[in-house]
């Protein structure tokens, strides 16, 4: 039996916050610090877990859905821009303005814990079951841009029906 389009927006919330967990978990735990592509990625995350819980809470599937494949692929961009900095190493995204545009965020500012960027691009080769950190990224914003378009797709025809 296949999940409803509402139960799939619960799981696909649910991945995406669980991803940001892990995310804290290696920042705080084993001391991993996040560069400003890693702490970008983690607002996509965000987004796709609020858009989708959003989604599945009000019923309004089309929209929450539009907006988290959005989310999405704004992740798909990020992850790649950071695969390119690690695949070469000349280019970093270091300490430049784009870090200090992130860090002065009101977000980042109030939640430093969770938004703040200070670490660099080209150090986050640290492996998780054999890939490092933006791999595992590139991974999983592909399943939820696949899981999402799948749920778009399937509540379109039942509005179309």
């Amino acid at each position: 039996m296949q999940p409803t389009n509402r139960q799939a927006l619960f799981i696909i919330s649910f991945i995406s916050f669980a991803l940001v967990g892990f995310a804290l978990y290696l920042q705080h735990s084993l001391e991993m610090r996040p560069c400003p592509l890693c702490v970008i990625q983690r607002y996509f995350f965000l987004g796709v877990g609020l858009a989708a819980l959003v989604g599945a809470f009000s019923g309004k599937i089309s929209g929450s859905v539009v907006v988290a494949l959005l989310a999405a692929v704004g992740g798909l961009i990020t992850v790649g821009k950071h695969l390119y900095v690690i695949a070469n190493p000349g280019f970093s995204c270091g300490i430049d303005p784009m870090e200090t545009m992130l860090n002065k965020i009101p977000t980042a500012e109030y939640l430093p814990w969770l938004f703040r960027a200070d670490g660099l691009c080209e150090g986050a080769t640290d492996k998780v079951l054999g890939l490092a950190i933006p791999q595992w990224s590139a991974v999983w914003f592909v399943v939820l841009t696949v899981l999402l378009a799948w749920v778009l797709v399937r509540q379109m025809r039942r509005v179309n029906a």
